[in-house]
Parts: structure tokens; sequence; C-alpha cells
């Protein structure tokens, strides 16, 4: 079930990349959220298209005015971990709260930052991958 959710979020986020806008970090960062999947998207105004219901993990699609990304919640913080470590080889942006994370580009993270707070993460930069040099 782990690696079905990390295979499905790397699809995603490979479909949300794309070069967004560096944001100040030192920005104030609110306290981190806490909640259910429904609470944490009624905070950023996002309807939640749910794509996984099981007890492990809770995962949907969401879009609001700052842009696409997914939005999960975790029965564990062992099983959060885990997911969050299989999920960064796709690369992506992960906005880390307890038991849940939001992955989008950086510009969506950034922006779900400074209401749901949290903390930042980048997954492995793929943008190399497939160069052709020539020489």
């Amino acid at each position: 079930m782990r690696m079905t959710s990390a295979v499905l979020v790397g699809a995603v986020v490979l479909t949300l990349a794309g070069c967004g806008a560096d944001q100040d970090d030192t920005a104030k960062v609110p306290a981190t959220a806490t909640g259910s999947l429904e609470s944490l998207a009624a905070e950023v105004k996002c309807r939640p298209d749910m794509q996984t219901d099981a007890d492990e993990i809770r995962q949907a699609l969401c879009k609001n005015a700052d842009g696409k990304f997914v939005l999960a919640t975790f029965a564990t913080d062992r099983g959060q971990r885990e997911w969050i470590n299989d999920a960064k080889d796709y690369g992506g942006h992960y906005l880390v709260g307890r038991k849940w994370v939001a992955v989008g580009d950086d510009g969506v993270v950034n922006a779900l930052r400074g209401t749901l707070g949290g903390e930042v993460e980048v997954g492995t930069d793929h943008s190399g991958h497939g160069a052709k040099h020539s020489g």
C-alpha cells in the first residue's frame, strides 16, 4: 500500500513539477496545523478529491487559488516518514506537519506554509537527468 501511494504521489509530483518562484523563508510562519485531512483542506480552501482512504494513509488531490497539490494524512509518524522518504525520490516540494504532508511545486508549498505552518523538504532534483552531452 505504501509503495502504491508513493508511486501515485510520484506521478502527481512529476505532473505538478515546475519552476516556482523562491519565497523568503524568513517570513513569519504560523504554528503547524493539526487535524483531519478534511480540516486541513478547509484551512487552505480546497475541496479534497480523495484518492486513497485507508487506515494507514488518507490522500487527496487538491486545488485552490495557489495551485494544485496532494494532501495526505497518516496514522503514525513512522508511516509518514517512510512515505515521505519513498516519495522524495520522485522530486517535488513537501510541506510537512505532524502526521500530514502537502506536496506540490515550490510556490504552492510556500503559499500553503503561510496558512498551515510546517517545514519544507525538497525531493531529489532530476533536472539534469536525461540531458545529452556532446563531446
